[in-house]
């Protein structure tokens, strides 16, 4: 399961429209090893200057691997994130996230290309 959905969340989604803060506190109460991920992007993004930030460190297990997997293949989860974030978030592999400013169009193209996505393999990445 991707999400621990309490049972009035799950009735207010059976009822009608989730909004966008109760969803995102779903997703940090949830995925606590991705949220980290995301939010220490955030803070690399707005610390750097940079036009983009990006994680290379692998998660420590397979449970947190798995967390961040299912948050970035949400595109429900994404999209909220960005929209909370104001960023545009990027994901390669197992563990490489990235999180965008608005307006590095450029710098996000580039990231995912066939050839980032090519480039950024590495052997110990082929089960992950």
């Amino acid at each position: 399961m991707s999400l621990t959905v309490s049972p009035q969340l799950l009735q207010q989604a059976q009822h009608g429209d989730v909004d966008d803060a109760t969803f995102v506190d779903c997703i940090r109460d949830s995925l606590p090893y991705a949220w980290k991920v995301v939010t220490s992007l955030i803070d690399d993004l707005h610390s750097s200057g940079a036009e983009f930030a990006d994680n290379q460190t692998p998660p420590p297990d397979e449970a947190a691997r798995g967390q961040l997997l299912r948050m970035m293949a949400s595109d429900a989860m994404r999209s909220a994130l960005e929209q909370h974030f104001g960023v545009r978030l990027a994901f390669q592999n197992c563990h490489r996230a990235a999180a965008f400013r608005p307006g590095a169009d450029r710098a996000y193209a580039d990231f995912v290309t066939a050839r980032a996505q090519i480039l950024n393999q590495k052997p110990e990445l082929v089960d992950c």
